[in-house]
């Protein structure tokens, strides 16, 4: 009978297959098609441990959880870290392939009222990701109706709920150590000069995030 309800931990969550790299990521402008190829292999590799935790957590027996160590504990933490993974790099690749350059449309008006400035925004997110050991992202936070810019140490770690990203930058070695060595800074400016804000627009329309 336990053995039968112990399913129901990964009831109903079919296995998922990676997005496709957009072809114009094989073209940005100071990330490499060697960079890009072998950080989409990582995403990858992602999306292939969640499908294999998820059947893991199909037979894990839930009597034994325990916080200092059991296989619930296990799979449950990197499965986190797992589907981390996936999302946050389906928003960097997604909104990657673009000309760069000042935001447009409705995420500008967000930015210049929440940030004072496109300028001021852009060197808070390059100070965010200069001190993340992961991440950083600009998110609305749907509380306090702002956008913010967030830090993260992994992909699991400093999840601000309700709140939605709209711009994530990568900053592990993984994203720019074969371009830039440990120049990240270099690397984040080729990562503004290589948004596609059109993308990021049509996000902000599909959520109706409003000024």
């Amino acid at each position: 009978m336990l053995r039968r309800a112990l399913a129901t931990l990964a009831f109903n969550h079919e296995e998922i297959t990676a997005r496709p790299l957009k072809p114009a990521l094989l073209e940005l402008d100071g990330i490499s098609r060697q960079t890009v190829e072998a950080h989409y292999k990582l995403y990858e590799g992602y999306v292939n441990k969640r499908n294999e935790i998820m059947g893991r957590l199909a037979e894990v027996d839930v009597s034994a959880a325990n916080q200092v160590f059991s296989d619930v504990r296990a799979l449950k933490v990197d499965l986190s870290f797992a589907i981390g993974g996936i999302k946050n790099h389906e928003i960097y690749f997604e909104h990657l392939g673009g000309d760069g350059g000042d935001p447009n449309g409705t995420v500008r008006d967000l930015i210049a009222r929440d940030f004072g400035s496109v300028d001021a925004w852009r060197a808070d997110l390059k100070a965010t990701g200069m001190a993340g050991r992961g991440w950083a992202w600009t998110a609305y936070d749907w509380d306090e109706g702002k956008l913010f810019n967030y830090v993260g140490d992994a992909q699991n770690t400093f999840p601000i709920w309700n709140a939605t990203p709209l711009v994530a930058l990568d900053v592990y070695e993984h994203a720019y150590f074969i371009d830039y060595a440990t120049d990240r800074a270099s690397y984040i400016d080729a990562f503004f000069d290589n948004l596609d804000w059109d993308v990021v627009n049509d996000w902000v329309e599909q959520y109706q995030i409003k000024l």
